[in-house]
């Protein structure tokens, strides 16, 4: 890591750039000039050169792409940044995985609009809050558990009456269940790393982590 950006830990195929920029990013400069999205927590997913990018930034939590130059970026601040690569190098995507955009089915959406098969896929979790640090309500354990018993693993409950949701976790399992089976990345904590990460649980008011991936041409 420097001081602009961490690079994806990954086995992504030679010429593939990707990472996380530090809150450090003044200086950072993206390798083409990237198309943005209007975060929502939803599950739409946009293709890099549609028309849908053409005007304002659309609606949107998540990007994927086929041609070389293209960018694809997403901006965080506690929520699950996820880059995905075809081992073929030919198809990028990122993903802002909240934890109303993992229940809600985000990642299982940006796999869909990928033409590789999922087992040709890896992903790589960028910074996020952590578990220790991430206090939900019953109604998040409850939006996840019901459609997968087994995710309560994700959940520890504390000594407020409320639980720890693992995000890193959470995105595991909707990768994996959606075929993605090679997950790397995670361990890093927004909101107990505060000089490197922005933190809007931490600090309410703050600035955006981008993670981006680039296929060159």
């Amino acid at each position: 890591m420097d001081h602009e950006w961490i690079r994806a830990d990954w086995p992504a195929p030679d010429g593939i750039l990707a990472g996380t920029t530090t809150r450090r990013n003044e200086a950072f400069a993206f390798p083409a000039e990237p198309p943005w999205l209007q975060q929502v927590h939803g599950t739409r997913v946009v293709h890099a050169g549609s028309a849908a990018l053409a005007g304002d930034p659309p609606e949107a939590d998540a990007i994927v792409a086929n041609r070389p130059g293209d960018i694809c970026v997403v901006q965080t601040a506690d929520c699950l940044p996820i880059l995905v690569c075809s081992l073929d190098g030919r198809e990028i995507a990122a993903i802002h995985a909240g934890w109303r955009g993992i229940a809600a089915g985000v990642i299982e959406a940006t796999i869909a609009a990928i033409s590789a098969a999922p087992a040709e896929l890896i992903a790589w979790l960028g910074p996020a809050i952590s578990q220790t640090a991430y206090e939900v309500g019953d109604e998040v354990r409850a939006a996840f558990i019901e459609a997968d018993i087994d995710a309560a693993v994700a959940f520890e409950p504390n000594q407020r009456g409320r639980w720890q949701a693992d995000l890193y976790g959470l995105g595991t399992r909707r990768l994996r269940r959606a075929g993605v089976e090679s997950v790397y990345g995670g361990g890093f904590c927004t909101y107990s790393e505060p000089e490197r990460f922005f933190s809007y649980r931490r600090d309410g008011e703050t600035g955006r982590l981008y993670s981006f991936i680039f296929r060159p041409d």
